[in-house]
């Protein structure tokens, strides 16, 4: 437990701050204790110190390893166009559901990276990842939603084999999203999202 750290990525807008901060920082600190790192005590003061001056929007990302050390990196942040629409494809890369850390926001990314090489950026703005019995679990930087006419989303249970992602878990709490299996057919007859806490929902249209 000691070859990787925890990351969490952030969304900082000058006026509002981070968004969705206090889930962040709540699953930084879950995560640690699940993995046995000591208590991610300074976060917040590395993340406020890493803005300070700050006058655009910023991605921030912050690394936590098992010896306690915290790194902090920040960059421009550009949102997408209004009526943006992402390509996605899906990945022959699988995803083991017993793998407790896929629950776990690491910098252990192989299988991510995997699936992502499948296709080309002009190929795929997104790449989905099914687990061994076929469920849909997660994109490789996205968590995975679908619509329809209930008006609330749905996506996958940590169960399948994925990330606890910060914007799914904001969705559920405010109950925009509820959980529930979703298999490659459900594809095909839902509006499809994929989203995370920097970007936020996009939709998405399935490539065949």
């Amino acid at each position: 437990m000691s070859d990787f750290s925890l990351i969490e990525t952030l969304r900082f807008e000058p006026g509002t701050g981070f968004m969705r901060l206090r889930l962040h920082l709540a699953r930084l600190t879950r995560s640690a204790r699940r993995i046995g790192f000591a208590e991610p005590r300074h976060a917040l003061d590395e993340l406020n110190a890493s803005v300070q001056g700050a006058t655009g929007a910023l991605r921030i990302r912050l690394t936590f390893d098992a010896q306690g050390r915290i790194e902090v990196t920040t960059a421009p942040f550009t949102p997408l166009a209004p009526g943006t629409v992402w390509s996605i494809r899906i990945a022959s890369t699988r995803l083991d559901s017993a793998d407790k850390l896929l629950r776990i926001k690491t910098t252990r990314r192989t299988v991510y990276e995997a699936a992502r090489a499948e296709y080309t950026p002009q190929q795929a703005d997104e790449v989905l990842m099914l687990n061994e019995r076929g469920d849909v679990c997660e994109g490789t930087i996205t968590s995975v939603f679908l619509g329809d006419a209930s008006g609330i989303l749905r996506t996958p249970p940590i169960s399948c084999g994925l990330l606890a992602g910060v914007l799914r878990t904001d969705l559920i709490c405010q109950r925009k999203a509820r959980v529930g299996r979703i298999r490659l057919d459900d594809l095909h007859n839902a509006q499809i999202y994929v989203g995370n806490s920097l970007r936020g929902l996009i939709p998405a249209r399935l490539v065949i």
